[in-house]
């Protein structure tokens, strides 16, 4: 079992009780991770091509969705997104657009692009291949997705790193860790995190994947071992 296994798997349990809603994976692992959940514990989760497309987890179509059906299950609400984050804080206010100041930024990334309306309209999660002080921030240097204390109600249901399973079931709503992953300790999470990051002393390891679960890892949904190349360790 290799820790991009796990994440796979991790990925897989925030879509858990969603019932028939539409699920965008953004990344090779929370795609898998979705793909995993229908075949599993989700099996009326809603997949997409990308395009115009309902597909099953083995890529057959299932049916028609125009954009225009599209835009109204994703202003509806009937949407639970996955997304990356150049950087994130304990709010969860996330980054995709640049790095620093906003006149001369050191760095010109993806672009707000539709960060806003996923977060502020759908169920949330976020995916981080590398668990880092530069992505797990203090602060933000622009605000994207919107997180907690910002105005609207947002839904963040879990962010899943390389390291670990976080989430904002905190009175502040700030966030935390949910799980530490196999063979993480809590001295090396907190070393990579940007801020002081609440880790609760019996703090559980995250769910490892079961033998049913690793065959249709390996040989049904990722034969060619994609997954490994997202996540190293």
């Amino acid at each position: 079992m290799s820790r991009a296994e796990v994440c796979v798997v991790a990925c897989a349990e925030a879509w858990r009780g969603d019932g028939e809603i539409l699920a965008s994976p953004m990344g090779v692992i929370p795609a898998l991770g979705a793909r995993l959940a229908r075949l599993t514990f989700a099996p009326q989760l809603l997949l997409t091509d990308g395009e115009s497309l309902l597909v099953g987890a083995d890529g057959a179509v299932e049916g028609w969705l125009p954009y225009r059906r599209h835009l109204a299950l994703a202003m509806g609400g009937r949407r639970h997104v996955m997304m990356g984050a150049a950087q994130l804080d304990r709010h969860g206010n996330q980054n995709i657009s640049r790095i620093g100041d906003v006149r001369r930024p050191a760095r010109q990334l993806l672009g707000v692009r539709g960060a806003p309306v996923n977060t502020l309209n759908n169920t949330v999660s976020y995916w981080i291949p590398r668990h880092t002080p530069r992505v797990l921030v203090e602060r933000v240097d622009m605000v994207c997705g919107v997180g907690y204390g910002r105005g609207p109600a947002v839904d963040i249901r879990r962010v899943v790193t390389d390291l670990a399973v976080l989430d904002f079931a905190t009175p502040d709503r700030t966030i935390r860790v949910r799980s530490l992953h196999p063979g993480v300790t809590a001295e090396r999470v907190r070393a990579a995190t940007g801020f002081p990051l609440d880790i609760p002393g019996d703090v559980p390891v995250t769910r490892e994947p079961t033998e049913a679960e690793l065959r249709l890892i390996r040989e049904v949904l990722d034969p060619e071992g994609l997954r490994e190349r997202e996540v190293t360790g």
